[in-house]
């Protein structure tokens, strides 16, 4: 079993025309991890516009708390009620930094890794340092990095590192190359 956090990824196809039925029903799941010990927080990666498939994160504490979720009476119960509103998901559980990265078989070089957590963690810590960047200028040293990392790190862990990784999953397996990557760059800003 594992002591580390342990990322559960889901990836679930709505049914056409239940997409208001199918958020009601995933936002009851996520109130009903949160209510189990060792819940750490869950995410929802809504699809691109061409797309039906919702990507949902949970993570707990340890693959212990993970399998009192995952096995517990009222979970099934809300699975039960989902019925009808998404195809069969795809499952995926990693633990550690990996979570964020492993979409089959391996993840992706180290190196890939450090350039999509940065192109993540870059814009969000300069635009957090030009709102609160003159607030906390005249602390000290540790009491500044204190509460810029407690506001950061949640941001960046469900929201931003994720997005990252969605926006960036065919060059992190291999499938485009930095010159694709600018290619779209480019189409998209209409360069």
């Amino acid at each position: 079993m594992s002591a580390s956090p342990v990322t559960l990824m889901v990836a679930r196809r709505v049914e056409h025309g239940r997409y208001a039925d199918f958020n009601r029903w995933l936002n009851e799941g996520r109130e009903l991890a949160a209510d189990f010990a060792g819940y750490l927080g869950s995410g929802v990666l809504s699809p691109p516009a061409d797309d039906d498939e919702y990507q949902i994160i949970f993570r707990f504490s340890s693959s212990e708390t993970l399998a009192a979720w995952e096995h517990s009476a009222s979970r099934h119960a809300w699975l039960a009620r989902g019925k009808g509103l998404y195809e069969a998901p795809h499952e995926h559980r990693a633990t550690g930094l990996d979570a964020w990265f492993q979409t089959g078989s391996s993840a992706p070089p180290r190196w890939k890794q450090a350039v999509a957590v940065w192109l993540a963690f870059f814009p969000i810590s300069l635009i957090f340092q030009f709102v609160f960047g003159g607030v906390l200028a005249d602390w000290a040293l540790l009491p500044r990095v204190v509460v810029s990392t407690l506001m950061l790190t949640p941001v960046m862990v469900f929201v931003f590192i994720p997005l990252s990784m969605r926006l960036l999953a065919p060059w992190l397996q291999g499938k485009w190359s930095p010159l694709d990557l600018l290619a779209r760059w480019r189409h998209a800003h209409r360069l």
